[in-house]
């Protein structure tokens, strides 16, 4: 997540910025209600369908909580040299190949992607992408960052890749985000990847609560409160919450997480952000960020990692600090949200 490309993300947002009309954000308050069962497309650079709903409701499969935990205690362990980051793509690689798909390594300059990929029923819909990286900094076990988003990946793929749905379900897992978004970059920078993909969520630590009072804090220039109160938040200053932070060109992406919870799950705080974060450049700062860039409707699901975690690129990022029933709702609204999006026509 990460200084080293800041710099450059924020020329690519100034210039991303031109011609961007000053109502943009507006119209996500504008934008009109729209059931979460009806055929439309997430991207506003295709025109909504007119087609009827595909089903009046869609089934959510359950995570399992001991298969996701038990990835992330496989997986926790500092992964940024080679080997460790060899034997992690091993892993997931057979996880992926038990579930019945055909994983890819994609290497790039510094690095290797994972890549699998189960196609819909209908080719005229595009793809889903659902993401994490797997690599760390140097001493830490990133069992939050980022073992808890590849284990909900690992999820997905075992819950939805084997249902029948009109999108085509696509999972990644990236290398050298910890050094400048390396593997998303590369994977974002292939137009052929691109081509057919109508959103990208991707996950990068979302296994961490905090419940003191002042633990919370936010980004700065972000205007977070109005979203906190239509989310149901009474305690803003307590990390009890997941974010979900988007474009806010794609507010319809958004929008289906902030629809996809229910009581019994973490509070979802969907935030757009505003000209591709040029006045916000913190939430610039994980692999969502090269998707924008390239006109792709994209979100960050996120506890909020140093804004909240004081164990953020420490040793002491074990699975002790975990917080085990945050991390399984977490999971499941990143499962219910991929879910409804993959029967959208």
């Amino acid at each position: 997540m990460k200084q080293l490309i800041w710099i450059a993300l924020f020329i690519l947002v100034a210039v991303a910025a031109v011609g961007w009309s000053s109502d943009s954000w507006q119209r996500f308050s504008a934008v009109p209600e729209v059931s979460i069962d009806r055929k439309i497309n997430i991207s506003q650079n295709q025109s909504p369908s007119p087609l009827p709903a595909v089903k009046n409701t869609v089934d959510l499969p359950q995570i399992d909580s001991s298969r996701l935990w038990k990835h992330v205690e496989i997986l926790a362990g500092e992964r940024e040299g080679e080997r460790s980051r060899s034997l992690t793509r091993d892993y997931i690689s057979e996880q992926l190949q038990t579930l019945g798909f055909s994983p890819q390594l994609q290497p790039f300059n510094g690095g290797i992607n994972v890549f699998a990929e189960r196609k819909g029923t209908d080719s005229t819909t595009g793809a889903i992408l659902v993401a994490a990286h797997y690599d760390t900094v140097p001493q830490s076990p990133g069992a939050d960052d980022n073992a808890t988003g590849v284990a909900a990946v690992l999820e997905v793929a075992r819950l939805l890749g084997s249902r029948p749905t009109p999108r085509t379900l696509q999972v990644a897992f990236f290398d050298r985000e910890e050094i400048g978004l390396l593997g998303s970059l590369a994977f974002a920078g292939s137009a052929a990847r691109l081509k057919n993909l109508q959103g990208a969520i991707v996950l990068d630590m979302i296994g961490y609560a905090c419940r003191t009072p002042g633990c919370q804090q936010y980004p700065e220039g972000l205007t977070a409160q109005p979203f906190l109160e239509a989310s149901g938040v009474t305690s803003p200053d307590k990390g009890e919450f997941i974010a979900v932070i988007g474009d806010a060109e794609h507010p319809l992406l958004l929008r289906t997480f902030a629809e996809s919870g229910n009581a019994d799950l973490p509070a979802v705080v969907a935030l757009p952000v505003p000209l591709k974060g040029l006045l916000t450049p913190d939430v610039l700062r994980s692999d969502h960020a090269p998707f924008w860039y390239k006109g792709i409707g994209a979100v960050l699901v996120t506890d909020t990692a140093n804004l909240r975690s004081p164990h953020y690129h420490q040793s002491t990022d074990t699975l002790a600090t975990i917080d085990r029933p945050f991390f399984t709702g977490s999971a499941q609204i990143v499962v219910n949200a991929a879910a409804k999006l993959l029967e959208f026509r």
